[in-house]
Formats: C-alpha cells, structure tokens, sequence
C-alpha cells in the first residue's frame, strides 16, 4: 500500500508535501518557548504567582499526555491532512486568545495551543512513515531540525520583539499566530496528496495490544526519560549556573547554546541512525557523551562550561530525533505509526511534564544543585536499558 502511495506522487508533489510537512514543524515549538523569556513581564503586568506561572509550561506537556493518546480516534475519522489542518488553526487561534485577554485567556489559549501540538507531534511520524519510508532518517532529521530551529528563534526573539519594537508580551506571544496562519495556507493543497487509508482495526483493539508490548512501554520510557531531562534543562540550566556564581546574561546565552547545538543533533543523529538497521551504538553512544557532560557539570572545578552544555543540548536535540525515528523504523505501516506515536508521547510526556517540578522539590529541600545533575545522570542510566531494547531492529 505505502508503495502506491509513494509511486502516486511525483517528485515534486513530494516536495511539495514536505515542504508543507516543515512548515508544521517549525509551529510545534515557538508558542511554549517564547514563554520563559517574557516570564518577569506577564508576572508584573497579571500579577501571578510562580507557581501558576509555571503551569503555562506545565499545562501544555499535561495537553501533550492527554491527547496523544486518542489521537488515533480523530485521524480514523478525519484522515491524518484534515486532523493536522484542524490543529494548525486550532494553534492559530490559542495564541490569538493567549494574547490578548485575561488571566483566564492566557491559560485557555494555552490549553488549546497545547493540544493543537499535541496533534502535530504524534501525527508527523505517521505521516513520514506514510509518504517517506525509504527517507525516514533524513526527513525525520529535517523535520526535527527545524523544530528545534523555531524553538531557539522564537526564544532569542521574545525579548526584542517585546522591548525593542515595542510589542510588549502580548504581541510578542501573539505574533507567531501570523506563521501558524501561513502553515494553514501552506498546508490545504497538501491535503489532497496524501492518501487516505482505511483502518484495519479498532481504537481500543490497537491501544490494547500495543500496550502489551514490551517493546511500547521500552520506547515510551525512552522517549519519557528523554523529554524528562531536556525540560529540566530547559527549565533549570540558568539557575544552576547563576548560582555558581556566573550572571544571568552568561546564563541565558549558555541556555541559548544548548538549543542551538540540540538543532546539531536533531539533523544529523537521524541521518546516522536512519542508515543503519540496528540503532543500538547509536543509543550507547549518545548515552557516553551525556554522562560525560552531566559529570563535568557536576564538578564546577572542571571549568569547560560551554563544552558540557553544547554537548548535552548536541545530545538531547539528538535523542529526541531519534526517539521520533524509532517510532517510525519499529512501526510496518502509518497506521500502527500513529497509534505508536500517540501512546509513545502520551506516556513520554506525562514523564516530562514530572520533570522540572521534582528537581525544583529536590532544590528546595536540599538547597543543592549536584543532587538535580545526579538525578539526571541517574536518569540517563535508565534511559540506556531502556535504549538497548528498542535499538534492536524488530518491528511492534
């Protein structure tokens, strides 16, 4: 089936179709990391406390859980181009209404921008292992690049936007509606090259064998512990540092070299793992470079800052890609990869969404940064084991 598929599309109606594929990409990250730098300015104009400041992080990962599990149920439905179309403009318009109203509006576009990503997520491995099987390592190298890419312009932006053209935070959140509107425009003569198949089994059937597998809760927990350290970082990497004692523009610019250099990985880790059949030197690999970095991190005396942090960012924007390859390579059709891909991220992202609060606990009890860098460590050993069994080249 997927053969006709491919053979039905030209070259161009293929590049076409990737083309739009990219567009989508580069909307799943700038609406959740424009957030962190405008954080001061929405705490002084709302009024909130941290805490629920920090559910406007929290609350799209929790989206994220929830709705990459039933995914599946609107794609059987709507077919995967009308279910993507659908969350562009339901991404579009969360921002719109994040930005301009209340405290109630910030939270209610923030609901409805997390589930519209959640689609996006899920959905854009299916549709590679749909439409690009043969080139799933390198389309899924672009499409994570440039996710990574507008997650790093849309952090870098925030401020300027905000400050120096005058936008304040609201326009500054609101203007990346304006991109989400050109995916939609982008996105509709895409429609009509994707073929729609038709469901060779139930929702519930696929979800119950699918949770039987070893090999599911083995990629789920991969993908989990993956996302669990990258949001910690995220969340925590400057305090860490302005606690050693560095300033915060130093901070901010090492947080900035962490994305950049996860755009690094994101490109070319898939391409590595997408040319071989076994992905396990892959995983061990990347597995020995993260350990090395959160040691040499843990050992502020080591000095190297910058090394350690471009190389965990290399890493985790690597292990992210690949974690999405992998749900693609152990999947025999685009079907089984949406459901995989919903159950996968479902589960990975309730993991993630645990992890910046525990290391806050963690900080908060102790008053110590090393037992959060040993947390991770610890959490990378895991994600090892975990890595062996999904490395091996069987299908689900």
């Amino acid at each position: 089936m997927e053969n006709q598929e491919i053979n039905g599309l030209n070259k161009t109606s293929r590049i076409l179709l990737l083309v739009g594929i990219l567009f989508i990409a580069v909307n799943l990250r700038p609406a959740l990391s424009s957030i962190g730098p405008l954080i001061d300015m929405i705490r002084e104009d709302v009024g909130l406390s941290d805490t629920l400041l920090g559910l406007l992080t929290t609350l799209p990962l929790i989206a994220f859980g929830i709705v990459s599990t039933i995914t599946p149920l609107f794609t059987k439905r709507f077919g995967i181009g009308n279910t993507l179309l659908g969350s562009l403009i339901l991404l579009a318009l969360g921002i719109i209404i994040r930005s301009v109203g209340s405290v109630f509006e910030l939270y209610l576009g923030t609901v409805f921008l997390g589930i519209a990503i959640a689609f996006g997520n899920v959905l854009i491995p299916a549709l590679i292992k749909r439409n690009f099987p043969h080139k799933a390592g390198l389309v899924t190298s672009l499409y994570s690049g440039i996710m990574s890419l507008g997650a790093a312009f849309a952090a870098g932006l925030s401020v300027p936007l905000a400050m120096d053209l005058n936008l304040g935070w609201r326009g500054s959140l609101g203007i990346w509606a304006v991109l989400a509107v050109l995916a939609v425009i982008i996105w509709i003569p895409n429609l009509k090259r994707i073929n729609r198949t038709v469901p060779n089994r139930s929702f519930s059937e696929a979800i119950k064998k699918l949770s039987g597998s070893k090999l599911v809760w083995k990629l789920a927990l991969y993908m989990g512990l993956q996302s669990f350290a990258f949001y910690v970082v995220l969340a925590w990497l400057p305090a860490i540092l302005m606690d050693r004692g560095y300033d915060a523009s130093y901070a901010g610019w090492m947080l900035s070299l962490s994305q950049a250099t996860g755009i690094i990985g994101a490109i070319f880790i898939p391409i590595w793992a997408g040319s071989r059949k076994d992905q396990r030197l892959v995983i061990v690999s990347l597995v020995v470079v993260e350990v090395i970095a959160f040691i040499g991190l843990l050992f502020p005396e080591m000095s190297l800052t910058e090394l350690w942090v471009g190389l965990i960012g290399l890493v985790l924007g690597g292990t992210f890609a690949l974690a999405l390859l992998l749900i693609v390579l152990r999947s025999d059709d685009a079907e089984t990869a949406a459901e995989l891909s919903g159950i996968v991220q479902s589960i990975g992202y309730f993991i993630a969404a645990t992890g910046p609060f525990i290391v806050g606990l963690i900080y908060d009890l102790t008053d110590i940064w090393s037992y959060a860098l040993i947390l991770l460590i610890f959490v990378t050993i895991i994600k090892l084991i975990m890595g062996i069994g999904v490395g091996k080249d069987i299908k689900v």
